[in-house]
């Protein structure tokens, strides 16, 4: 768990980052549109529109921006059909990654994501070579000095929440899709901020990397996240503590 941690953290610190230049808008928009469309477009009836809409304005996305995605995804007004597709491959070190996408153009999407898994020293894999190794999730992310663990402990487990775990520098609330808005509301209520909350891939067993390799799969992982058509980004890599600060450096 931890290493999904890791990447989840450096990930939501990028996104701030991506999110001032637009890029981060586009993905919301196209997960909105999708959700509505899957869904319909009452956030109180489709949990998955609704935590992309929360994402949205969290992420201070504007309201008028919101109600054109659901509009797109009900038909109400004329937009591009997405597909939702999952890529999987292997990075260096024999690390198990997973890419979900939305693309209008699948051809041109698996080109570029396999350009990327060989720039870096990995390879893309067929459909189910490493899903088996994931769970789908939802992982909320709190930084130490703003929840006391046994607070946070009652008010997430009394929320449905499956595990926390302490991550170094964070805690870890983990649950199942189905629960994710209740815990979330729950923290909210009880005064609990998270610094990153997500639906996402958690991996069974993880690899521990250094050197090298490392560096490989950390921007392996970066340049996948920052395709314009990838949604999120699982990885089974940990890096250590070290690792993580030279990374940055």
């Amino acid at each position: 768990m931890s290493g999904h941690s890791k990447w989840s953290s450096i990930k939501h610190k990028k996104a701030i980052k991506d999110a001032k230049r637009g890029k981060q808008f586009t993905k919301f928009i196209k997960e909105i549109t999708v959700a509505a469309r899957m869904g319909g477009g009452d956030i109180n009836a489709n949990p998955r529109l609704r935590t992309a809409v929360t994402t949205a304005r969290e992420n201070s996305m504007p309201n008028d921006n919101i109600e054109r995605a659901i509009k797109k995804g009900t038909g109400e007004l004329e937009g591009t059909t997405y597909e939702e597709v999952n890529y999987e491959g292997y990075g260096p070190g024999g690390v198990a990654i997973m890419a979900s996408v939305l693309t209008d153009n699948r051809n041109r999407t698996v080109a570029e994501l396999r350009r990327l898994f060989e720039k870096h020293g990995g390879n893309m894999g067929a459909a189910g070579c490493v899903a088996w190794m994931f769970h789908k999730r939802g992982v909320l992310t709190i930084d130490k000095d703003k929840a006391d663990e046994e607070r946070l402990m009652e008010v997430a487990l009394d929320a449905g929440a499956d595990d926390v775990a302490d991550q170094g520098s964070t805690f870890e609330v983990v649950t199942a899709p189905d629960h994710f808005e209740a815990v979330k509301t729950a923290l909210a209520n009880a005064g609990i901020a998270t610094s990153g909350a997500e639906i996402t891939m958690v991996p069974e067993n993880t690899v521990s990397l250094s050197g090298k390799d490392a560096e490989h799969v950390m921007k392996l992982l970066e340049e996948l996240d920052d395709h314009d058509d990838t949604q999120s980004v699982a990885s089974n890599a940990v890096f250590s503590q070290e690792e993580l600060e030279r990374l940055s450096a």
